[in-house]
C-alpha cells in the first residue's frame, strides 16, 4: 500500500511540474502574441500616415516576436496551434503584406516571414481590404496616381483566395474574409470610377470656362 501511495505521489508531482511549466510557457506566448498584434497595428497606422520607415521598423519588431514565440512553443505544438498564436501571425502577415503593397516591395511568402499558410492568407485578405482605406485617403488628397495599381493588387489577392476551396477548419475561416474582400473590391471600384468621372467632368467644365 505504501508503495502504491508513493507511486500516486510521484504521478501528482510529475503532473504538477508539467502543468506549471506549460502554464508559464503559455503565459509568455500570450503576452508575446499580444505584443505582436499591438506592434502590427501600429505598423499599419504608420503606413496610412505614409511613415514607411517607422512602419518597417514596427514590422521587423513584430517579426522578431513571431520568431521568438515559434521557438518558445516548438516543444508545445498544442499551444502553438491555439487561437492567440495564429491570430498574432495573421496580424503580422497583414502588416507585412500591407507594407509590401504600399512600399512597392515584393510581397513576402509565408515561409519568408515564418507564419502558417492559413494565418498568412487571412492576413493577406485583411491587408487587401485595408487598401480601400488607403485608396480613399489618396482620393481625398486629390491623388489618384496609385489607385489603379492598388486596385490590381486587391484583385490579385482576391484571385488567390477564391481558389482556396477548402473547409474553414483547414483555412482558419478564410471564406469570410474572402467574401468581405469581394464586397470591398466592388465598393472601391465603384467609388474610384465615380471620382474619376467627376474629375473628368470638372476638367471639361474648367476648359470651357477658360
Amino acid at each position: 500500500m505504501a508503495e502504491q501511495q508513493s507511486r500516486y505521489d510521484q504521478i501528482t508531482l510529475e503532473a504538477l511540474d508539467q502543468f506549471r511549466e506549460k502554464h508559464a510557457t503559455r503565459e509568455r506566448a500570450i503576452q508575446a502574441s499580444r505584443e505582436v498584434i499591438r506592434t502590427s497595428a501600429n505598423a499599419i497606422r504608420a503606413i496610412h500616415r505614409n511613415e514607411l520607415e517607422q512602419a518597417k521598423a514596427q514590422v521587423d519588431t513584430a517579426g522578431a516576436l513571431v520568431a521568438d514565440t515559434k521557438a518558445l512553443l516548438i516543444a508545445h505544438p498544442d499551444l502553438y496551434y491555439t487561437g492567440y498564436t495564429q491570430d498574432a501571425q495573421k496580424e503580422f502577415a497583414e502588416a507585412s503584406c500591407m507594407y509590401a503593397f504600399i512600399a512597392q516591395t515584393d510581397v513576402p511568402m509565408p515561409a519568408d516571414i515564418g507564419v502558417e499558410v492559413s494565418s498568412y492568407l487571412n492576413g493577406m485578405a485583411e491587408a487587401a481590404s485595408e487598401l480601400r482605406r488607403y485608396i480613399l485617403d489618396s482620393l481625398r488628397r486629390d491623388d489618384d496616381s496609385r489607385c489603379e495599381e492598388l486596385m490590381r493588387q486587391m484583385d490579385d489577392v482576391y484571385n488567390i483566395l477564391v481558389v482556396m476551396d477548402f473547409p474553414d477548419a483547414l483555412t482558419g475561416g478564410l471564406r469570410r474574409p474572402t467574401d468581405q474582400l469581394r464586397g470591398v473590391l466592388e465598393r472601391t471600384r465603384g467609388d474610384l470610377t465615380m471620382t474619376q468621372r467627376q474629375r473628368r467632368l470638372e476638367r471639361l467644365l474648367a476648359d470651357r470656362e477658360s
